[in-house]
């Protein structure tokens, strides 16, 4: 048994940073994916897939996997540019805008 240790991003639709603060351990499918005959959904018989534990910081999440004995891996995460501009979108309906209006 095998998991992932990482912080997740944030969703492409919103511009906030909800549910990225914490650090998740996530297993790794032991087996394939098979399509039911009756119905067509794929499933597995694997469990493990389905849970997901969620931590506060990196430290805990590998002390909790080094101590139940399971094998993982830590994926840092990747560093994020901040969009804010210096004044904000207030900026655009100033009193003492200097350039012309264009959209």
């Amino acid at each position: 048994m095998s998991a992932r240790i990482y912080k997740p991003a944030k969703t492409a639709m919103s511009s906030g940073q909800a549910n990225t603060k914490s650090w998740v351990l996530e297993f790794d499918p032991e087996e394939a994916k098979q399509i039911d005959p009756l119905m067509g959904w794929a499933g597995s018989g694997d469990m493990n897939t389905q849970v997901k534990l969620h931590f506060d910081s990196r430290d805990a999440a590998v002390e909790y996997a080094t101590r139940h004995g399971i094998a993982h891996r830590v994926q840092d995460p990747q560093s994020r540019r901040k969009t804010i501009r210096p004044r904000g979108y207030g900026e655009n309906f100033a009193f003492n805008r200097r350039g012309a209006w264009t959209h």
